[in-house]
């Protein structure tokens, strides 16, 4: 998994043609921020946590952190990331490509309201060198997400 499912995912939105593959490096927010010339803000970081026995996604800003309170009270549980070969295995995407588009498994994705003040945000592609320039409304309808929350502090 990895890139060639996010191209295929994208393809229904007609937005395959617009991933980005950068020469180096784009897994962490700030090698993604220096490839783009943007804030780390405007990177769209996918988190993955523990959801009983299945995962879920929240994709939030780059300069966000989850708030463990907002978490619980949203979700009714502690957030618990899962581990890299967990990341895998729901996914698709190895740590450093995660992102909330041609996900192996079905789980649940939510969209953080920390990207709301943003026209353009970036999430990754699957790999570590990709990423795609999107709306944040375009992130949550291309992400096929459940919708909005609001778990984070910046």
């Amino acid at each position: 998994m990895g890139i060639e499912e996010v191209k295929a995912h994208l393809k229904r939105f007609k937005k395959d043609a617009d991933v980005i593959e950068i020469q180096g490096s784009t897994a962490t927010v700030e090698l993604a921020a220096a490839a783009l010339g943007v804030e780390a803000a405007k990177i769209a970081k996918t988190l993955t946590f523990r959801n009983g026995d299945s995962a879920m996604l929240i994709t939030v800003a780059g300069d966000a952190k989850i708030d463990n309170t907002k978490f619980k009270n949203t979700f009714g549980f502690k957030a618990r990331m899962l581990s890299p070969d967990e990341v895998l295995e729901w996914t698709g995407h190895a740590v450093g490509g995660i992102c909330p588009f041609g996900i192996a498994k079905p789980i649940d994705v939510w969209i953080d309201d920390s990207l709301k003040r943003f026209d353009y945000v970036y999430p990754g592609c699957g790999s570590s060198n990709s990423m795609i320039k999107l709306t944040p409304e375009e992130v949550e309808a291309y992400a096929l997400a459940k919708g909005w929350v609001d778990v984070c502090k910046l």
